[in-house]
């Protein structure tokens, strides 16, 4: 098996809300992003020839699985290591082969922003005979801590202590529009996906 480590540094973050694990009505938030798929991009088929999309003519199908995230907190740096697995399949058994397929490493904030992207790959290695294989990769994502904290009314506001008896103690503080915003600006996630040409894309929207 073969590895592929990207590291993406970021001046950007998640959100870090203090909590209590005494107190039920404070919200608590995790400080270091998420780590997803982006739909569509978890999966990649090549065919032969390359126009033809017909069941027939499909050499290899590839997928990104167990994709994981740990985060480490520094006094710095909120640290976010992903791993991943790529595994893959040939329509035939033939030779030895090996297959390149380019994975791009994100970061998006707020769920619709995208803040940064790189292209790395993994290579895929099969052996004389073998229908299917795999391999790992993965990336590093560096969030710092100055950028973490919300502003301090909306900080205040969200972690407030809470009183049951009081009018507002089962509201939602996120259900206010500006502190719903400030946390969203804070938020980010870590994308993992195959990089797809626009056939690519299209065939996957269309299964």
């Amino acid at each position: 098996m073969s590895k592929a480590y990207l590291f993406v540094g970021l001046a950007a973050a998640a959100i870090a809300l203090t909590g209590c694990n005494q107190n039920p009505l404070k919200v608590k938030r995790s400080a270091c992003p998420a780590v997803a798929i982006p739909t569509y991009t978890g999966s990649v088929t090549r065919f032969d020839p390359p126009q033809s999309r017909n069941a027939d003519a499909i050499e290899l199908t590839a997928q990104i699985t167990d994709v994981q995230g740990n985060c480490i907190e520094g006094p710095e740096f909120l640290t976010t290591d992903v791993t991943y697995t790529v595994t893959a399949q040939r329509r035939k058994a033939g030779g030895a082969k090996q297959v390149y397929l380019p994975i791009f490493i994100a970061m998006a904030q707020g769920g619709n922003v995208l803040v940064s992207k790189q292209v790395t790959g993994v290579m895929l290695e099969f052996q004389d005979g073998q229908l299917r294989t795999q391999t790992s990769g993965g990336a590093r994502a560096d969030v710092h801590r100055s950028a973490v904290t919300l502003p301090p009314e909306v900080q205040a506001r969200i972690t407030r202590e809470r009183k049951p008896d009081e009018p507002d103690a089962l509201v939602d503080p996120l259900s206010d529009p500006q502190v719903r915003a400030a946390v969203r600006a804070s938020s980010f996630e870590v994308l993992v996906g195959f990089q797809l040409d626009d056939a690519s894309l299209a065939y996957n929207v269309g299964k």
